[in-house]
């Protein structure tokens, strides 16, 4: 007994802050908002709240602004992942096949990544409508000297929703399609040369060679890409605000409205959505991670 605590108490000593501020901030946080959802505590108001139970879920599902978030936030992921899983998949092939400055060109499209959310959306918002803010006049010059007279107005109050949204998610690819090359480009520089030359040996054209043998050796990243840009696509909160703002109707998420609900002290309700984006992420990340420690198990 006194063995196994000289092993295993020095590590557990060590994660035990760890964990309790974990289990505080994360779970225990969790935990109060879905009981919060569950009252009817509406206002700022001290002191305990009746208990409603989903009464609030119910309300969310049947309130047309919400259910506009969630289809905005089902297009944005859309063209998001798609966008960025096009770009990082080129961009990798580019670097795959052997490039003069190669080093040069993984920084390039590495550095959108380190530029904050806030910072992109503001420097695209004044690229996607130039029109707008005392800030913006130097661009208006630029774009009326290039004729682009088409970005007068504000591009989110016409079009589509498959055109607003994907214009927000352009920044967003932009940024991560960096990183989804280097996951590409790290899948297609780890897998044996031997399988390549083997596949040439046998008469495989490149596209083949490509199509049959290196795609389905990087199904697993391809899937790791999938979950992580998912993921991500929840939390695209700081860019949509700083590209539109909270107040627009036709770009609004379920972020976005959970945070106008909270300034209007409707806890309950912004606690609702919460819990409706939490298991929409787990809808995502469960299923992945249980199929990754089931191979793992295998393997």
């Amino acid at each position: 007994m006194h063995g196994r605590i000289r092993t295993w108490g020095p590590g557990a000593l060590v994660l035990l802050p760890t964990v309790l501020l974990l289990g505080y901030f994360v779970y225990g946080l969790i935990a109060w908002s879905f009981n919060t959802s569950l009252t009817n505590r509406h206002t700022a108001r001290k002191g305990p709240a009746d208990y409603v139970g989903f009464e609030n879920y119910g309300h969310l599902f049947s309130e047309d602004r919400f259910l506009n978030s969630l289809k905005n936030l089902g297009v944005l992921t859309v063209a998001f992942i798609v966008g960025t899983l096009v770009f990082g998949l080129l961009w990798a092939l580019l670097l795959e096949k052997g490039v003069p400055g190669e080093s040069i060109f993984r920084s390039i499209y590495l550095f959108p990544m380190a530029i904050s959310m806030i910072a992109s959306g503001v420097v695209w918002g004044w690229l996607l409508n130039p029109s707008t803010g005392d800030d913006a006049r130097g661009l208006n010059r630029l774009f009326e000297i290039l004729h682009l007279h088409f970005l007068e107005n504000p591009w989110w109050t016409a079009g589509s929703r498959w055109t607003t949204m994907a214009s927000i998610a352009l920044p967003a690819v932009w940024q991560m399609s960096g990183y989804i090359m280097a996951l590409f480009l790290a899948g297609f520089r780890g897998i044996p040369p031997e399988l390549r030359e083997a596949a040439r040996v046998d008469g495989a054209s490149e596209f083949k060679l490509y199509r049959h043998v290196l795609f389905p050796q990087l199904s697993p990243i391809a899937l790791s890409a999938l979950i992580i840009l998912g993921h991500i696509s929840l939390k695209l909160f700081d860019l949509i605000y700083a590209i539109t703002g909270p107040n627009q109707f036709r770009t609004e998420v379920p972020a976005i409205l959970m945070w106008n609900t909270l300034l209007r002290s409707d806890q309950a309700k912004a606690a609702a959505i919460g819990i409706v984006m939490l298991a929409v992420v787990a809808v995502l990340v469960i299923p992945y991670l249980a199929w990754t420690v089931r191979q793992e198990t295998e393997e």
